[in-house]
């Protein structure tokens, strides 16, 4: 364990944390692609695999500025996101659109942890001086959010719509309502 003792030891940190992650997403991102049933689902994950190679050799590169040797430490945090996400893409889903639903889920934890971790070194840059490191990394961080904006986009715009037809069509397969849940309906519509 290292000891931490200034703010560029505690940024040089995490860049190898963040190295790690997007090292581990390299691996992660394809069976997200493999599994999704959605062909736009499955294009914006690939797209982002391809944003995220080149996010690694970004994180080369801020080494390089930082002159310190490219190294990974592990990311405890990106390790369990990943590990929930395989989970939740092993669930048995009566549909192909709530799978895409979880995976959404499982890309957008990942996202938000990475905008968090970016923004988080950014500043730390931004306060030591690095600009250029504090640019290299805002431009991932821009690319991180972009991402979210994408799942969220696609999530909102078609697969929850589907994924929530399944409740309604488990909802219509059901027994008729209970007078109770009848009586509140209709007083509702008063």
């Amino acid at each position: 364990m290292a000891s931490i003792d200034s703010l560029h030891t505690l940024l040089v940190e995490e860049i190898r944390d963040l190295y790690d992650a997007e090292r581990r997403l390299v691996k992660a991102i394809p069976k997200m692609a493999k599994v999704a049933a959605s062909e736009d689902l499955s294009s914006a994950l690939e797209s982002h695999l391809e944003e995220t190679q080149q996010q690694v050799s970004r994180l080369e590169d801020v080494f390089g500025m930082l002159d310190v040797p490219a190294k990974a430490k592990t990311c405890a945090g990106m390790k369990g996101i990943i590990e929930e996400g395989d989970e939740h893409m092993k669930e048995d889903y009566e549909a192909d659109s709530l799978r895409d639903a979880a995976i959404i889920g499982s890309a957008q934890r990942v996202e938000h942890y990475e905008i968090a971790a970016y923004g988080t070194a950014v500043a730390h840059a931004r306060q030591l001086g690095l600009d250029r490191v504090a640019r290299t990394l805002e431009q991932t961080l821009q690319e991180e959010k972009a991402a979210d904006a994408k799942l969220t986009d696609l999530a909102e715009s078609s697969i929850n719509v589907e994924a929530g037809e399944q409740d309604d069509e488990s909802i219509d397969r059901t027994s008729s309502p209970s007078p109770a849940m009848s009586a509140r309906g209709r007083n509702r519509s008063r």
